[in-house]
């Protein structure tokens, strides 16, 4: 090919190349705020069912639910503002969990809603 013929294809490949680096950036910059967020609230979850597993196994009250939740939410960086509303039918013990966390971007604010219920496990001899 002649270089006539290729003259309209110059740096197209360096302008790919910079969109698609600016895309990958922005990307991992948004990641970098949502996944720390995102990690909590998993872990959050899974301390919800031990509280809860452990609240029906021992026959605590959903007082004791509610204070152990509230007193690891800092840890998982839970706001204080955090609803919390246990109950308990039978020999099952459930909680709800509602919070909204503000994550700031550049120009915009996700609000992260986390609303999640989680149930006792059925125990072994134990029926409805």
């Amino acid at each position: 090919m002649t270089d006539f013929a290729r003259s309209g294809e110059r740096g197209e490949a360096r302008l790919k190349f910079v969109i698609v680096m600016a895309i990958l950036g922005a990307v991992a910059y948004a990641g970098y705020f949502y996944v720390p967020v995102a990690y909590n609230a998993y872990l959050y979850k899974d301390l919800m069912q031990t509280k809860v597993d452990a609240a029906a196994a021992l026959a605590y009250s959903q007082a004791w639910v509610t204070d152990q939740l509230t007193k690891s939410g800092p840890e998982y960086d839970v706001p204080p503002d955090a609803v919390i509303t246990p109950t308990q039918e039978n020999d099952r013990m459930s909680v709800r969990v509602q919070f909204s966390k503000p994550i700031e971007f550049p120009g915009y604010t996700y609000m992260y809603e986390f609303d999640h219920t989680v149930q006792s496990v059925q125990f072994l001899g134990k029926t409805k």
